[in-house]
């Protein structure tokens, strides 16, 4: 039996986005971030709707990333909370989005990933993820996201 210990980390970022809830929730699909995240690409796998839903399944292949992630949309409460759980060969993410409506127009997004490496690959993986580089890719999200809300279009030229 193989005794070695997994790494673990808590990654989290708060968002102000420029749009209520219900407009900002539609987005947060593997479908509809084509029409605001330029390098994104993902397979859907299965999904009554066509688009995010709980217990949708869909999978994205980032080599920077480690290669081909599967995605299970584990909670689904539109214009509230999406959950997923990611796999790969290399880590397990427990990952959230929570959306609060500010009453103002804008929207408070908290995003927050727990991340367990499943060996020394993933090990090595988590270290790379520190706070300032979750902080600035979360940034970068949140900077295109806000330019969809307000204009309607992709971001172009953004890159994590």
């Amino acid at each position: 039996m193989e005794t070695s210990q997994a790494k673990r980390i808590v990654r989290e970022y708060t968002q102000h986005l420029q749009a209520e809830p219900s407009q900002v929730f539609p987005l947060l699909c593997p479908v509809r971030e084509y029409e605001w995240i330029e390098h994104w690409t993902c397979k859907m796998i299965y999904s009554d709707s066509g688009v995010a839903e709980e217990n949708c399944i869909f999978t994205t292949n980032f080599p920077d990333d480690g290669g081909e992630d599967v995605w299970v949309v584990s909670h689904y409460e539109p214009s509230r909370e999406i959950q997923f759980v990611i796999v790969n060969d290399r880590k397990v993410v427990r990952y959230s989005i929570t959306l609060t409506d500010n009453g103002d127009g804008t929207t408070t997004a908290v995003w927050k990933q727990r991340i367990t490496a499943l060996n020394d690959l993933g090990n090595q993986a988590l270290e790379h993820l520190t706070e300032k580089a979750y902080a600035h890719q979360m940034k970068t999200l949140e900077t295109m996201l806000n330019h969809f809300l307000t204009t309607g279009e992709m971001l172009k030229g953004s890159r994590f």
